[in-house]
């Protein structure tokens, strides 16, 4: 129903955030609303899924549109609700999940909490050879990886200035995720 919300960033908690448009909060599930903490306050244009129930109509919301389509590709699984997609997408970048389900890594996919070996079969089964470029969920630049790390930074403290310095040298690797950038960046900071 909503293809996207443009608004300001309000509040950021553990399991969401609140994007307030026109002086009305929309209650945004994200994969990992930390992402949005250094930008509270400012304007941004979540992408979004609105997911409808008998109890509850919920709103899942993602800073890129291929997180967004590998979240739709995900909910059509056997066995994957909302909040799997959600972890599995908080855990690991698209480019990453999709390379996995493309290997047949079961190890890699069921590393996500409530994903089982079983789920991540089945994920596998399902979406394997499904999620091309062609569909819209090509994986994205792998500086993104150096992006959300130098975030996670600055939420930790680090101030811009500190980080302006490791991120230049960052963007001259090649990280497989966030996790491998922020450890590289911490180090380079600890120096």
């Amino acid at each position: 129903m909503y293809q996207y919300i443009e608004g300001t960033v309000a509040y950021v908690s553990p399991h969401n955030i609140t994007v307030d448009v026109s002086g009305v909060g929309y209650l945004i599930h994200v994969p990992n609303p930390f992402r949005f903490e250094s930008e509270q306050g400012t304007k941004l244009c979540i992408f979004t899924e609105l997911i409808v129930r008998d109890d509850s109509h919920t709103l899942y919301g993602f800073k890129e549109r291929e997180e967004k389509q590998l979240f739709q590709h995900l909910l059509k699984v056997k066995g994957i609700g909302p909040k799997s997609a959600l972890a599995i997408l908080a855990s690991s970048a698209p480019d990453e999940v999709i390379t996995a389900i493309e290997r047949e890594d079961q190890a890699f996919m069921s590393k996500f909490p409530g994903i089982g070996k079983k789920t991540a079969s089945q994920i596998i089964l399902d979406l394997k050879g499904k999620l091309e470029a062609g569909d819209g969920t090509a994986a994205p630049a792998r500086n993104n990886h150096v992006k959300e790390a130098v975030l996670a930074l600055e939420a930790l403290g680090y101030s811009r200035k500190e980080l302006a310095k490791v991120e230049k040298k960052l963007q001259e690797e090649n990280f497989g995720s966030v996790d491998a950038a922020v450890k590289a960046g911490l180090k380079l900071l600890v120096q």
